[in-house]
Parts: structure tokens; sequence; C-alpha cells
């Protein structure tokens, strides 16, 4: 009797550890936050409602904050980074380009992010915006990896820069299959 309580603790321990919400955190800079759209348009938030959609337990936290940098990044992590979090989206650089910061620190300070979460065995996606290519940033860590680049026009803010809703909607869709195969590596290790 006592062999099949503790197979029983065992299987419901499991079926718990299996039934978690998967927490994704967004880790980014304006284009994350959403600047010039409401919350609930920026990508996290159409990111939570695709994913549960296609019946994905997950919940997305939108840890943007606008003119961030890589540098503020690493200052700001472990107030962005919960210890639960599952995956992380990472959208950094832009703002440093735009500062001047030499690609090659930019570069070494998206390592380091990246590193620091694949060693708290935190799923990645990075993300380059615009013309800013990190691929390079991506294999060098073992991440995935998506760039974001929509046409000026029609998907941009009032500001010409940043996204709109519809915006996010497109690169919300074009980045799907990577965070599903990012939830999928999620469920294989509980």
């Amino acid at each position: 009797m006592q062999w099949a309580i503790v197979v029983l603790a065992a299987v419901l321990v499991s079926a718990a550890a299996h039934a978690k919400t998967i927490q994704i955190v967004a880790f980014g800079d304006s284009a994350t936050a959403g600047y010039l759209v409401a919350r609930n348009d920026a990508y996290p938030a159409q990111l939570q409602r695709a994913l549960r959609a296609k019946g994905y337990d997950v919940e997305v936290r939108n840890e943007g904050v606008s003119g961030d940098t890589a540098a503020g990044a690493l200052r700001r992590f472990d107030a962005a980074i919960a210890p639960d979090t599952d995956i992380a989206i990472v959208e950094f650089g832009t703002n440093d380009v735009r500062g001047h910061v030499p690609m090659k620190t930019v570069q070494a300070r998206l390592v380091e992010l990246v590193g620091t979460l694949r060693a708290r065995h935190i799923e990645v996606l990075l993300v380059g915006l615009g013309r800013l290519d990190l691929s390079a940033v991506a294999r060098s860590k073992g991440v995935l990896y998506t760039q974001w680049n929509l046409p000026p026009g029609q998907y941009r803010a009032r500001d010409g820069a940043h996204f709109n809703a519809e915006g996010y909607a497109i690169v919300t869709r074009r980045m799907l299959p990577a965070v599903e195969v990012l939830i999928a590596r999620v469920k294989e290790r509980r």
C-alpha cells in the first residue's frame, strides 16, 4: 500500500511540473515595451494571445524599457528575469548603436547577457531589429535567432521608427514558430 502511495505522489509531482505555466519574459527596449502603442498591442501581449489560442499554458511578461541598452539590461537583469523564467526573448542593441557604442562592445554585452540566461537554464530567442544583425551572437551562444525587419510605412507607429499594432502582429506571427520550439524544449526538460 505504501508503495502505491509513493508512486501516486511521484505521478502527481510529475504532472504538476508538466502542467506548470511556462513563463516567458520579453526583455528589451522600446520595441519590446511597445512605444507609441497600447500595451495590449505590443508584441508580448500579442504573443501571449497567439500562444494561448494554440493551447499553450503561457504567461508572457513585458520587461521592455524604452531607451534601454545592452549595458542597462545587464544592470537590471535580476529585476527583470524572475527565477521561474523558462524562456527569454532578448531584443537590445539599437539604442547602443544610436549612442555610438562600438559594435564589438554591444556584441560582448549581449554574449554576456545570453550566457547568463543559458547558465540559468533559460531558453533564449535573440532578436535583431532592422539592420542590426545579431545572428553571430546567437550562433556563438547556440540560441535561436529572429530578425525583425519590416518596411517603412503602414506597419510603423506615428514616429516612423517603431512598430504599430499591425507591425507587431507581423513580427509576432514570424517569431511564433521559434517560440514554439523553445516551449517544446522547456516541456521536454520538465
